[in-house]
């Protein structure tokens, strides 16, 4: 696995919340994984990020197998490759090969159960063209939020290969490495343990997570992802906040074209950091080594770029929480 932008620390040599963000890695899920490791220069943010896709992925009696395939979908209109070779590998650790390779191919599942979480799962990267909305449990809308996020954050800083070459792509390796974790994915996940890793903050979780630890941690991750704006000025924060609503989850044709028109009358120290933010949000393996070259003058931290980057990824997943507020369901 290659990071994009900078190398993380070993996850060896972790201590404090990162530290304890890693012990429940590794026995809920598969370890210190990438995505994780590149959010750890952001604690915060981290934990979050792992509080959401527990609770909502992992935790609780709601299918698995529904909720693996609602990552998947997300991922695929998200168009971030990795998480989709990510969750269908663990659709074969689930046992459910034909429905992983259906998934693998773009295809679409031959049970209209399964075809529906699919269709509502695609449909919410632009919530706004058909008045999206969540019929499901909180676990399944949880998982949903989460993807937004997290294709977002593994598209700008990780490479898309999930094993050297792309052997992921081998439908063998997929039915392999599947079952290496079938184990870990079949074992049953006590909602809430992850809470505990959250700042204690004033955010009211949710209307459409009721009294579910996803609200929490999907309350907990906004927050702390938001904390990025205070990265950017006032004008710029209007700027990615409004373009997120008025495209409505469009893919730009021509991304760094586009990004470009729209920082063009911003202060020179705010443009740089906008364009990677709008490109967070929207087309976020577009940002170039050039982007990031240009921030770090300013902001040479790699904790800088994470929360930038989060702030533009999270910007774009709440336009999709919108979609269910009280005034919509």
């Amino acid at each position: 696995m290659t990071y994009r932008f900078f190398t993380p620390a070993k996850a060896s040599a972790a201590t404090g919340l990162t530290a304890e963000v890693y012990r429940q890695l590794r026995d809920e899920f598969l370890g210190p994984a990438p995505t994780f490791q590149a959010l750890s220069a952001v604690p915060q943010v981290l934990a979050a990020t792992w509080a959401l896709m527990r609770e909502a992925l992992l935790a609780g009696d709601t299918s698995r197998v529904d909720r693996e395939l609602v990552a998947a979908a997300v991922s695929r209109a998200n168009r971030c490759r990795f998480c989709v070779d990510a969750h269908v590998m663990l659709l074969h650790a689930l046992g459910e090969h034909e429905l992983a390779e259906v998934v693998a191919r773009g295809g679409t599942p031959p049970e209209p159960r399964h075809a529906e979480l699919v269709r509502w799962a695609e449909a919410s990267r632009s919530p706004g063209a058909a008045e999206w909305t969540s019929p499901y449990r909180p676990e399944v809308t949880g998982t949903l939020l989460a993807f937004h996020f997290i294709n977002r954050i593994v598209s700008a800083l990780l490479d898309p290969d999930l094993l050297p070459g792309g052997l992921q792509r081998s439908p063998v390796v997929r039915s392999v490495g599947g079952r290496l974790y079938a184990r870990t994915a079949r074992e049953p996940k006590e909602p809430g343990r992850s809470l505990p890793l959250l700042d204690a903050g004033p955010t009211a979780p949710p209307a459409w997570a009721g009294d579910s630890p996803v609200g929490v941690a999907y309350a907990s991750l906004r927050t702390a992802a938001m904390q990025g704006a205070d990265l950017l000025g006032d004008v710029a924060h209007r700027i990615v906040t409004a373009t997120v609503c008025w495209e409505d989850g469009r893919h730009p044709a021509q991304p760094a074209q586009w990004a470009a028109d729209l920082i063009r009358d911003l202060p020179g120290a705010d443009r740089v950091g906008t364009r990677i933010a709008l490109l967070a949000a929207f087309a976020p393996s577009a940002i170039r080594a050039g982007d990031v070259a240009l921030w770090r003058l300013s902001h040479p931290d790699d904790a800088d770029l994470v929360r930038l980057v989060a702030y533009g990824a999270i910007t774009a997943t709440d336009h999709v929480a919108q979609a269910l507020s009280p005034a919509h369901l």
